[in-house]
């Protein structure tokens, strides 16, 4: 699997454990604490350096793809 792919997994797997974490509160308010989840991980990303995007296995073309998705889009 190439980089990006081992990063969705990562954030897919960090965003479930956010959501079934915040089930009990109802699921308007878990689906805020997702998307403000991907919009911290996806401003962290496009922070990288290039030494830790070579780390990650992503090329700076592929982090911004990633990182200029809109917070909804999963």
């Amino acid at each position: 699997m190439n980089g990006m792919g081992d990063v969705r997994l990562a954030l897919h797997g960090q965003e479930l454990e956010v959501g079934q974490g915040r089930v009990m509160s109802g699921l308007t308010e878990s689906r805020w604490v997702l998307f403000w989840h991907r919009r911290c991980t996806r401003k962290v990303l496009m922070s990288l350096t290039p030494e830790q995007l070579r780390d990650v296995g992503l090329t700076a073309e592929q982090a911004r793809h990633e990182g200029l998705k809109p917070f909804w889009r999963g």
